[in-house]
């Protein structure tokens, strides 16, 4: 059996990913930071449908703590065959005019480093199966260019462009890499938030679900999807 690994794994997105592959037959790496309680309640829900899972906490944009995620993983589950870069920190919105060195330093470390890091430590593995699945969770904010996001903007651009040169690079090894690129898909923390001019915008007139998120993910998870890589799917209803 297929083991995957989801970051932020423990809410939104990434519980919905993971629960989503368990579904479709993958053993379950639910990586968490500090949310443990989420993370094993995840776990619960997998395996209350007859699925594979485990938590493991990791800070996955600490260098250590990734190599050691990975050989925890390996050692416990198997060797990571595809690995769903979701973990995300904070995205403030901030004036060109108020930008600083450190602003675009905290959205890299997501979107640069941690896939990097990720992405280094799985690797071998992969390599010696001859298949793997790299699939990162970008945003189509890259095309709306919203004002006050430049070093979100940036530093999601540059988590694509890593994902096209590593398709070309890891794809002599039978290593797909790929980004899935959500509009705004209300979770959790996006309750109360009115969604009217953002639904009036959308030209399949709805809103997108974490549902939808997770089904692009399966897709280039599973064997159909052994053809793609290098590509950005968008999911969000038309609304670029």
């Amino acid at each position: 059996m297929s083991v995957a690994l989801v970051t932020g794994a423990s809410r939104g997105l990434g519980a919905v990913i993971a629960r989503r592959l368990a579904a479709d037959g993958l053993t379950v790496a639910v990586n968490y930071h500090s949310e443990r309680t989420g993370a094993e309640k995840v776990v619960a829900e997998i395996r209350a449908e007859g699925g594979t899972a485990e938590a493991f906490g990791a800070d996955v944009t600490d260098e250590g703590q990734v190599a050691a995620l990975a050989a925890r993983v390996a050692e416990r589950l198997g060797p990571v065959e595809v690995l769903v870069v979701n973990a995300t920190g904070p995205q403030p919105s901030v004036p060109v005019e108020e930008l600083t060195w450190q602003d675009h330093l905290d959205q890299l470390l997501f979107f640069v480093k941690s896939p990097t890091l990720l992405v280094q430590a799985v690797l071998p593995g992969m390599r010696e199966r001859g298949r793997g699945r790299v699939i990162q969770i970008g945003s189509d904010v890259v095309d709306r260019r919203l004002p006050g996001m430049s070093a979100y903007i940036a530093a999601k651009g540059a988590q694509h462009a890593l994902a096209q040169t590593w398709a070309r690079e890891l794809g002599p090894y039978g290593i797909t890499v790929n980004v899935v690129a959500p509009g705004w898909i209300p979770v959790e923390r996006h309750a109360g938030v009115d969604e009217a001019d953002y639904l009036a915008e959308v030209p399949l007139g709805r809103m997108g679900t974490p549902a939808d998120v997770a089904a692009a993910v399966s897709f280039l998870a599973s064997d159909g999807g052994a053809f793609v890589t290098g590509q950005r799917v968008t999911v969000n209803g038309g609304h670029t």
